[in-house]
C-alpha cells in the first residue's frame, strides 16, 4: 500500500508543478484557478458540489465556447466531442484523461470523515501534466508539506475584513443578513420568524436540488427577500451580496454526536458575510449567546489549528471477488499523517450487498466484481437510513448481469414515473428530488440503459420540474411577498402608490393590505404584530391624499349623516369613526376618534370637533327635560340642590337621601319644578319625560361610559314596563347585567328581582297609600295588571320595597310598609317622609 502514497511524490516526476493556494474566503483562490487554466492548452478543475461545477462551467463557457467544456458531475455530463476543459465535482474528475493544468476546490475537505478520502486521493495521485493546483484553507499548509514536499505555496490575503457584531435578537438582524442554523426543522422554524416579523425570507439547505438552490439564491439576490436562512450549506462557494451572518446555533450534528463547531468551521461559514472589497460581520442570534473572545479573534484574524491528519481510503482495490475488494477497501493508513476513513456509503452497501447468497453468485470474475462495486458507489441522495437503498441497488446489480446486461425499459419507467409528481408539501417534494437524484445518476452510467440520453432527459426535466415546485412551495411558506415589497420600498423612502376600493379594501403597490373604516385602518395581519405595522405605515404613507380628502367631506356631512350605536361607537354613513369615553360629567362625555395612526394630530382634533358638535346635539335633543332642568332659574337652595342631583342622577332621584330638601321646598319651587316636568313621587323623584325608549337608551349608554361599565347594557325592550333584574349577593348575578345604580339611572329601580319603570312604580305606590288611607283591601291581579306584573310578580315586588302581606279573617289582604329599623326618632316623629300620611300629605301638596 506504499505505492499509493509514494504516487504523490512521484506525481511531480511525471513533469508538472504543484502549487497549494491558501487562504481564508473571499481571497479570489477560485478566480485564480480558473485563470490558470484558461493559460493552458487543455485543464481540468475539481468543485466540492454540483452546483458550483455548474456555476463554473457556464463561466468557462461564456468565455471558451460551448464546444471547448466539458461538464461532469454524477448527475450531468455534457461532453462536446473534443472538449479542451473539463469542469467535475471531485468525485467525477476523470483521472485517465491527461490535461496540462488540473486544480482541486476547497483541498481541506481532506479532513473530511465523510468524503475527505476523495479529496486525499486527489491532492495525492491527481496531477497535470504541466501544472497542478490545490485550493484551500492555510490549515491545510503542514500537511501539504508533509504529504506534497515540492509543493510552492502561495498565500492569498482575505479582500476584505470580516468583523464580530455580537449577538442580536432576530427581529434586529440588519437587512442582508444570512441566518445559520443545522437542521431543516430549525431553518424553517426561523424563515417562518423572520416571514413573520420582516414579510420572508430565502432558505437553502444541502438537501435542496441546485436548481431550487439557484431560484431561493436568487430570490435574495435580486432584493425580493433581504434575509437568508441556511444549514452550513452556504459555507462552501455559494457567491452572495451578504453583508451579516448570524450563527443561530453553533452545534451541529457530525453523523456520531453534537458537537460545537471548530473555529475553522465558523470562519468558513461566517466568511460569506461581505464579498470582494466589501468589509462584512458576524454574530449570533436566537438560541446563541455571545461568542466565545477566543473564537472571535480566531475568526478574525485566521488564526486556526492546523489540520493533523486526512480521511485516507486505499484506492488500490482489488476485484478478484468481494472478498478481496472489502478486504482491500479495509487496508489500514501507511504513515500517521492519514487516518482510514470510516466506513462510507459506497463500502456499507457492498457489505449489505455481499450477504445475499445470489449476488454473490453474481459477482464471479473480476469484470462482475469491478460492476457490483460501481453499484455500490450510485449515491443514496435520500439518506432514508434503511435497506430501500441496498434492494434497489441489489435489483440494479441483477439486471446487468442478466443476459440483456443492462436495466430493463419497462422496471426504469415505473420507478421513475412514480417520482413524476409536483404534489404534496415540502419533505415530500425534497423526498422524491432525492430519489430523481439517484435516477438521474443512474442513466449517466455507461452502457446500463438502452437509450441513456432519453432517460437523461426524462429524469432531468422530472427534477426540473420538482425543483421548480419546490421553489414555488417555499416561496409561497416563507416569503410574504406583500409585506416584502412593502418593506422594501419604504426602507427606500420611494413615495407608495395606493387607493381604496369601492368595500374599502386598502390597495398598496397592487397588494391588498387592510380595510378602511372611516379614518381606521383595519390590517390585514394578526393584531399587534410586526407585519400588522408595517402595513399601517405603508397604508398612512400611500393614503395621504385619500385621507385628507375624506377629512373634508366628513366635516361637511350633515346631521342624520351620524349615528350612535349601543355600544358607544359613533359612525358616520354606517362605518365606525369614534368612541366615547368617560367626561368630565355623565352628560358630556370625550370623543375618541378612530384612526390607528392614519390621522395626525390637527386631523383628529378636526374629527373630534365635528363629532363633539353633533354628539351634543344628539343628546339636548334627547334629553332635552333634564337640559332645561340644569338651565332652570329662580329656584330656592333646596330646589337648586334637587334640580342638580336630578339631572347628575339622569332624571331619577331616590327620595329618602334627599328628604329633608324635599321638606324645605317653598310651594313655588314645588310649582316650578311641576312646570319643568319633575315629579315628586312616593320614593322617587323623576322626570316624566324620559321614559321614552330613546332617552332609556341614551341614558343606559351615558351611564355606563361615565362609569366604565361593559357595553352595551340591557336596556328594557320599548314598551316593557317592568324586566326581570335578579341580584346576587353584591349586584346583578346573571352575565350583561348592572348595578342597581344602572336600574335607577335609566328609570327603571329594583324591586324584588325585577326593574320597574319608575313611573309604574309611583303609580303602584300611591295606590298602596290611597287604599292604607281608606282601609281599603287590596285587589292583587287588577293592580298587577295596571302596572304590568303578575300577581306573583306583584307580592315580590312589594316585599322588595319592604311592604308586608296582610290577610284578614274576612279573606281581604292588604299590604303594609314594614317600619324602618335602626332609627328610633324617625319612627317617632309623625313628618318621617316614610310614614304613608306623610307621604299623602305631600302628594296633596303638589
Amino acid at each position: 500500500m506504499t505505492s499509493t502514497y509514494a504516487s504523490a511524490g512521484g506525481g511531480l516526476g511525471r513533469g508538472g508543478r504543484v502549487v497549494a493556494v491558501l487562504g481564508p474566503t473571499n481571497t479570489g483562490k477560485t478566480y485564480l484557478a480558473i485563470e490558470r487554466m484558461l493559460g493552458h492548452r487543455s485543464g481540468m478543475i475539481g468543485f466540492p458540489l454540483r452546483l458550483l461545477a455548474r456555476e463554473n462551467y457556464d463561466r468557462i463557457v461564456s468565455i471558451k465556447g460551448r464546444n471547448a467544456v466539458a461538464l461532469v458531475t454524477g448527475e450531468e455530463k455534457i461532453l462536446p466531442p473534443n472538449p479542451s476543459y473539463w469542469v467535475c465535482t471531485v468525485e467525477s474528475m476523470p483521472l485517465d484523461r491527461a490535461v496540462d493544468f488540473l486544480a482541486v476546490d476547497e483541498i481541506q475537505l481532506c479532513a473530511d470523515p465523510e468524503r475527505g478520502h476523495i479529496f486525499t486521493d486527489r491532492l495525492l495521485n491527481a496531477r497535470g501534466m504541466v501544472e497542478t493546483m490545490v485550493l484551500g484553507s492555510d490549515s491545510m499548509q503542514p500537511m501539504i508539506r508533509r504529504l506534497v514536499p515540492k509543493a510552492e505555496f502561495v498565500s492569498r490575503p482575505r479582500f476584505s475584513q470580516l468583523t464580530y457584531a455580537g449577538y442580536r435578537k432576530l427581529t434586529r438582524l440588519p437587512p442582508r443578513s444570512a441566518v445559520v442554523a443545522f437542521s431543516a426543522t430549525d431553518v424553517y422554524s426561523i424563515a417562518e420568524m423572520i416571514r413573520r416579523q420582516r414579510g420572508g425570507t430565502a432558505v437553502v439547505l444541502g438537501a435542496l436540488s441546485p436548481r431550487t438552490r439557484n431560484a431561493q439564491v436568487g430570490l435574495y439576490q435580486a432584493g425580493e427577500v433581504d434575509y437568508l436562512v441556511a444549514t452550513d450549506a452556504i459555507g462552501m462557494g455559494l457567491n452572495m451580496d451578504v453583508d451579516h451572518v448570524a450563527f443561530a446555533r453553533i452545534v451541529k450534528f457530525d453523523g456520531f454526536a453534537p458537537r460545537r463547531l471548530r473555529p475553522a468551521e465558523v470562519a468558513q461559514i461566517a466568511g460569506r458575510a461581505g464579498r470582494h472589497m466589501r468589509d462584512g460581520t458576524f454574530g449570533t442570534t436566537d438560541e446563541v449567546g455571545e461568542l466565545d473572545a477566543d473564537l472571535v479573534t480566531r475568526v478574525e484574524n485566521h488564526e486556526f489549528e492546523t489540520v493533523k491528519a486526512l480521511s485516507w481510503r486505499n484506492s488500490d482495490l482489488r476485484f478478484d471477488t468481494p472478498g478481496f475488494l472489502l478486504k482491500s477497501l479495509e487496508e489500514r493508513a501507511p504513515i500517521p499523517e492519514l487516518s482510514r476513513v470510516r466506513e462510507a456509503d459506497d463500502h456499507l452497501a457492498l457489505q449489505a450487498l455481499v450477504r445475499d447468497p445470489e449476488i454473490m453468485d453474481l459477482a464471479r470474475g473480476r469484470d462482475a466484481v469491478k460492476l457490483l462495486w460501481e453499484v455500490c458507489q450510485v449515491p443514496d441522495f435520500r439518506k432514508v437510513l434503511s435497506d430501500a437503498h441496498t434492494k434497489l441497488l441489489a435489483q440494479v446489480f441483477r439486471s446487468l448481469r442478466a443476459p440483456l446486461r443492462r436495466l430493463d425499459d419497462d422496471w426504469v419507467a415505473k420507478q421513475i414515473a412514480r417520482l413524476d409528481r409536483t404534489e404534496g408539501d415540502i419533505d415530500a417534494l425534497v423526498a422524491r428530488i432525492a430519489h430523481i437524484r439517484t435516477w438521474t445518476y443512474i442513466s449517466n452510467r455507461p452502457n446500463w440503459l438502452k437509450d441513456p440520453l432519453h432517460w437523461q432527459e426524462r429524469t432531468r426535466s422530472i427534477e426540473d420540474r420538482l425543483s421548480d415546485a419546490l421553489h414555488e412551495r417555499l416561496t409561497q411558506r416563507f416569503i410574504d411577498r406583500r409585506s416584502a415589497t412593502l418593506a422594501r420600498t419604504l426602507k427606500d423612502g420611494r413615495s407608495l402608490l395606493g387607493g381604496v376600493r369601492a368595500d374599502g379594501e386598502v390597495v398598496v403597490e397592487g397588494h391588498v393590505v387592510g380595510r378602511l373604516e372611516g379614518f381606521r385602518f383595519v390590517p390585514d395581519a394578526p393584531d399587534r404584530s410586526d407585519e400588522a405595522k408595517s402595513l399601517l405605515t405603508a397604508a398612512r404613507r400611500a393614503l395621504r391624499d385619500e385621507l385628507a380628502k375624506r377629512l373634508r367631506a366628513f366635516e361637511a356631512e350633515p346631521d342624520d349623516a351620524f349615528a350612535l350605536g349601543p355600544d358607544g361607537v359613533l359612525s358616520a354613513d354606517s362605518l365606525p369613526v369614534a368612541r366615547l369615553a368617560a367626561g368630565p360629567s355623565v352628560l358630556a362625555p370625550l370623543v375618541v376618534p378612530f384612526d390607528e395612526g392614519m390621522l395626525d394630530q390637527a386631523q383628529r382634533e378636526r374629527v373630534r370637533a365635528r363629532l363633539e358638535r353633533w354628539l351634543k346635539d344628539h343628546i339636548v335633543a334627547r334629553l332635552k327635560p333634564l337640559f332645561a332642568l340644569s338651565a332652570a332659574e329662580g329656584l330656592s337652595g333646596a330646589g337648586r340642590g334637587l334640580a342638580f342631583q336630578l339631572v347628575e342622577g339622569l332624571g331619577v332621584l331616590p327620595r329618602q337621601p334627599v328628604a329633608d330638601m324635599v321638606e324645605r321646598l317653598e310651594r313655588e319651587d314645588r310649582k316650578a319644578l311641576t312646570k319643568l316636568g319633575v315629579r315628586l313621587g312616593v320614593s322617587h323623584l323623576y322626570l316624566t319625560a324620559l321614559a321614552k325608549p330613546a332617552a332609556v337608551t341614551l341614558r343606559g349608554l351615558l351611564w355606563a361610559v361615565a362609569k366604565g361599565h361593559p357595553l352595551p347594557v340591557p336596556i328594557p325592550p320599548p314598551g316593557r314596563v317592568s324586566v326581570e333584574a335578579p341580584l346576587g349577593k353584591e349586584g346583578p348575578v346573571k352575565e350583561g347585567g348592572a348595578p342597581p345604580a344602572f336600574w335607577e339611572a335609566i328609570g327603571y329601580p329594583l324591586a324584588g328581582g325585577r326593574a320597574l319603570r319608575v313611573d309604574m312604580l309611583d303609580r303602584l305606590e300611591t295606590e298602596l297609600l290611597t287604599a292604607s288611607k281608606a282601609n281599603a283591601p287590596i285587589r292583587e291581579v287588577a293592580l298587577g295588571q295596571r302596572v304590568g306584573l303578575s300577581a306573583e310578580e306583584l307580592g315580590a315586588v312589594l316585599a322588595g320595597l319592604g311592604y308586608v302581606r296582610m290577610v284578614a279573617e274576612d279573606g281581604a289582604v292588604t299590604w303594609k310598609r314594614r317600619r324602618p329599623q335602626g332609627n328610633r326618632q324617625r319612627r317617632e316623629k309623625p313628618t318621617n317622609e316614610d310614614h304613608p300620611f306623610a307621604k299623602l300629605r305631600q302628594l296633596s301638596g303638589m
